[in-house]
């Protein structure tokens, strides 16, 4: 799949939010995770069950294949993060989160996720040659 490259629109929101860069850039916002894969970022939102709030919005993270042809690999995603009366007023709501704390909360799925202690995995294979 080719890609394409459109110029950012800043008239389209705050580019240091998640919500603000997918706009701005019209596509998905992608992080290089501490395991040194990469990763790009979906605002899912649904409806809780839950009355006093109605619906929520997390993140799904999707990990993307380092090795062999262009897919994704995995993925990661947390509980709800955001809340709303509506769908869209969650997803609004998560959308507003900055990047930087997007990405600190990559970092913690992943630290959970595998006990992963910070050494990237070239210096794993490093230390075992």
């Amino acid at each position: 799949m080719p890609g394409r490259h459109l110029p950012p629109d800043h008239d389209q929101g705050d580019a240091n939010t998640i919500g603000g860069y997918m706009a701005v850039h019209a596509r998905p916002a992608a992080f290089e995770g501490r395991d040194g894969l990469s990763y790009s970022v979906a605002i899912e939102a649904e409806a809780t069950g839950d009355p006093a709030r109605p619906a929520g919005a997390w993140f799904l993270f999707l990990r993307w294949r380092r090795i062999g042809p262009q897919g994704v690999d995995g993925h990661l995603e947390t509980p709800f993060l955001a809340f709303g009366a509506s769908i869209e007023e969650a997803r609004q709501a998560l959308g507003r989160w900055p990047l930087a704390e997007v990405k600190r909360v990559l970092d913690d799925l992943i630290r959970e996720g595998t006990g992963e202690t910070g050494r990237k995995w070239w210096d794993v294979m490093r230390d075992e040659e």
